[in-house]
């Protein structure tokens, strides 16, 4: 079974689908650990600092994304870590997983940004053609 799995999250509806399922698959095994993966691009990084006065309230801000995945893992009494990384979505979380041998990657199917998925192409699909693990994309 799989005992590394990393989470890629955003904050968004479809990301916390994805922690749900995430919960589904590691209640069953109780050594199995997760690693919760937040991007940070740089147009992102950029805004954040714009909309807040100090880099205390931008680290707020970004952990706040996260707050529901944290929650519904921590109920569920799985082992967990936050990683929050920084670049181009789908190229770090592909690196991120591969260097840290994940057992499943498991992502939304969409992000918050439409604009993105549009004209590149999902962080979703790239992950699922580029790492070297199997890929859970939830709907």
């Amino acid at each position: 079974m799989f005992k590394k799995i990393m989470l890629a999250s955003d904050g968004s509806a479809h990301a916390i689908r994805a922690a749900e399922k995430v919960v589904e698959l590691a209640s069953h095994n109780v050594h199995v650990k997760v690693d919760i993966v937040y991007v940070i691009d740089g147009n992102k990084s950029k805004s954040d600092v714009l909309h807040h006065w100090n880099s205390f309230d931008v680290e707020r801000s970004r952990k706040e994304k996260l707050t529901l995945t944290e929650q519904k893992l921590k109920h569920a009494n799985i082992k967990y870590d936050i990683k929050i990384l920084h670049g181009e979505p789908g190229p770090t979380i592909i690196k991120y997983a591969n260097d840290a041998q994940i057992d499943l990657c498991v992502i939304g199917s969409r992000g918050l940004n439409r604009l993105q998925e549009m004209v590149l192409g999902s962080v979703s699909h790239k992950v699922a053609k580029h790492v070297k693990c199997p890929v859970l994309i939830v709907k």
